[in-house]
Order: C-alpha cells, then sequence, then structure tokens
C-alpha cells in the first residue's frame, strides 16, 4: 500500500478544534470546603482530517484522548466546544440516521460490542432492514454478502457470538459496521484484545476493505508497530492533544517529537540496538485534571527548558520555511533531538499487507 498522502483534495471527515471536558461530581471534602467540582479534559483543541480512501491511525498512550475523539467524530458524544465536519457540512451534535449512518464504528472488544442474544443474521438483517439498504427480499442476501466480504461462511448467520472465537467476532463487528454502507470507518483499537497471531489477519482484512470499498479509515492504537504498514499518515496524542501527525513513511523515518520517538522506541524489534539510553523519557502521563503549563510534554521529556515550561507550542512544519509541509510537529526542541540510529531507520519500500 502506497505511503504517501493522497493529491490536494477536500477531507471527507473533519473534526475543528475539539473539546471534551468532562464535569466530576464534588467530594464531601469540596463541598465542605465549599470547592467547585473539577473538570477533566479529555481533548483539548484537536482538529484532524481524514481524507477520501486514506487510512490515518491515531496512537498514543491510554488516556490520551484517542477513544474520546473517535466517540466525538461518530456522534456518541457531543463536544464542549468545536464541531464535526462530513464532506464539507458541519453535522449537528443530534444526527439522524442518514447522517449517523455515514460513520460507522468499531469497538476494541468485539464480544461486549455484539449482543449475546441475538443471531449474527439477525444483528445484520435488522440493520439492512431499518436503514433500507436492499429490497426487503434482498436482505438476507445481502447479510451472506457482508459475511462473505469479511471472509465468514453463511452458517454463521445462524450462529451466536459465544460460537465463535476473538477474531470471528471482530470480523462480524466489521460486517456489522458495513451493513449501513458507510463512507469512514473508525476503528478504535479493534486488535488490542485479540492474540497476536489474529491481528495480521484482521488488519489484513482492513486493508482489503479499504481497497474494495474506497473506505477511509480512522484507525485507533497505542502501537505504533500495529499502524506502520496500515496506515498513509500517522497522528500521535498526548494528553489530549495532538503534537505530532505527518505520512507514516516521514513519521517513521524523521520522528520530529519527543513522545514520538519514546513510541518508536518502545516498538520490539529483533535487531540489535535502542536509543533509549541516550533519549529516555520519564514517569508518567501527568493527571488530565491537572494539564501542565506550557509543552505538556515537558515533566518527562529529558530536552525541556525552561521556554518548555512556559510557551505552549502549537503544530507548525517540521522543516522550516516549509509551509506546504504535511509533516507537523508541536515541539520547541526539534533541533536538540538526535539523529535516529540507523537500526530504527524503516526499509527503504515498506512492505503492505
Amino acid at each position: 500500500m502506497s505511503s504517501q498522502t493522497p493529491d490536494v483534495q477536500q477531507p471527507v471527515l473533519r473534526g475543528v478544534d475539539l473539546t471534551k471536558k468532562y464535569q466530576v461530581g464534588r467530594s464531601v471534602a469540596d463541598r465542605l470546603a465549599k470547592r467547585e467540582g473539577r473538570a477533566l479534559t479529555a481533548l483539548d483543541g484537536v482538529s484532524i482530517e481524514v481524507f477520501p480512501g486514506e487510512v490515518l491511525a491515531v496512537v498514543g498512550e491510554s488516556g490520551s484522548g484517542k477513544s474520546t475523539l473517535a466517540k466525538l467524530l461518530v456522534g456518541s458524544e457531543t463536544a464542549s466546544s468545536g464541531e464535526v465536519v462530513f464532506e464539507g457540512k458541519a453535522l449537528s451534535p443530534h444526527r439522524d440516521s442518514v447522517e449517523a449512518r455515514r460513520i460507522q464504528m468499531v469497538f476494541q472488544d468485539p464480544y461486549s460490542s455484539l449482543n449475546p442474544r441475538l443471531t449474527i443474521g439477525s444483528v445484520l438483517t435488522e440493520l439492512i432492514r431499518y436503514h433500507r439498504i436492499v429490497p426487503r427480499d434482498q436482505v438476507k442476501a445481502e447479510a451472506s454478502r457482508l459475511l462473505k466480504l469479511v471472509g465468514l461462511d453463511d452458517d454463521a448467520l445462524e450462529a451466536y457470538p459465544s460460537q465463535f472465537s476473538g477474531g470471528q467476532r471482530q470480523r462480524v463487528a466489521i460486517a456489522r459496521a458495513l451493513a449501513v454502507r458507510p463512507d469512514v470507518l473508525i476503528a478504535d483499537e479493534p486488535v488490542s484484545a485479540l492474540d497476536v497471531s489474529v491481528q495480521a489477519t484482521i488488519l489484513e482484512l482492513i486493508a482489503d476493505l479499504r481497497d474494495q470499498l474506497g473506505l477511509s479509515v480512522l484507525f485507533i492504537a497505542h502501537n505504533l508497530a500495529v499502524v506502520q504498514h496500515l496506515s498513509q499518515r500517522v497522528a500521535v496524542m498526548y494528553l489530549g492533544r495532538i503534537v505530532e501527525i505527518g505520512t507514516a513513511a516521514e513519521l517513521f523515518a524523521n520522528p520530529s517529537h519527543p513522545y514520538t520517538r519514546a513510541l518508536i522506541a518502545s516498538i520490539p524489534r529483533m535487531k540489535a540496538g535502542s536509543f533509549n539510553s541516550e533519549f529516555q523519557v520519564k514517569g508518567e502521563p501527568p493527571s488530565p485534571y491537572s494539564v501542565p503549563q506550557g509543552c505538556r510534554f515537558h515533566p518527562r521529556c529529558p530536552l525541556a527548558t525552561d521556554e518548555c515550561r512556559s510557551v505552549d507550542p502549537a503544530l507548525i512544519p517540521v522543516s522550516a520555511g516549509d509551509t506546504e509541509s504535511m509533516h507537523l510537529s508541536a515541539c520547541l526542541r526539534i533541533d536538540a533531538l538526535p539523529p535516529m540510529p540507523e537500526a530504527f531507520q524503516p526499509p527503504a519500500e515498506r512492505s503492505s499487507l
């Protein structure tokens, strides 16, 4: 698969300055002291674009805001501020069935996302009928077609979710998302609950579906290794913000944020060599209840200066003066980053799945 960004075109889906805050109830001590309840900032001014036919990966540690971003884009939660734009039109916080079906989601746990009391056929045919995807006399044939699309036989129509393996259940969950013929598929860590031996087959399936159906895919993961050969572009999130974004080839060859360097360094490799000894990230992410001033990564960054502790960096082109660059980083110390060791350089031609 190509690692290049699509030619200049309009994004099919955009998140514009999305912020999500959760108000937390006051404790007894807060009420006695007459303190206001705290707010957890899960997402803080995130803007993101998904282009037609591309796979955009969003990666980061747990708590970075990836799943919250997915919920806002799919419409299962409402943003505190900002808007979601689909094909140039801002979507209402309360979407109708037509708007809702254009963006579908595949969840992390395939078992809990499926009704254990319904057969797979019932799950699929109910959706097809409700959204009037095909005439009523073609509903069962359409359900069979969907199962074949994800690599399952017709026998699965009469089976229950408990009768399948984890990988098979995730295939069913993907078929359910595709039943309403969406334009955008949001996959929220769809392989993290699966065995390593099964993960590759699901990734290959998503890549094939993207090619066959022309889907745009937002693929969420916490492991950069999972998305290295699947995505055209990668966005790296940390503590509610995107800190780096660029084509997959450029981001792996020239990671330009300390946090991205740390994520790449954590990928298990058979080759000798590591730059962890020279570039080591310390501690755990700060609490989202108390986001640090300045660069939110500075408490863990080995390159942090006083400027990093006071200035909140914006996403800017990695190459100075290159306003057309698709590779952006929110780091004040890009010039101080050590060179990438050769052992961590990706191959000249990235293999496809």
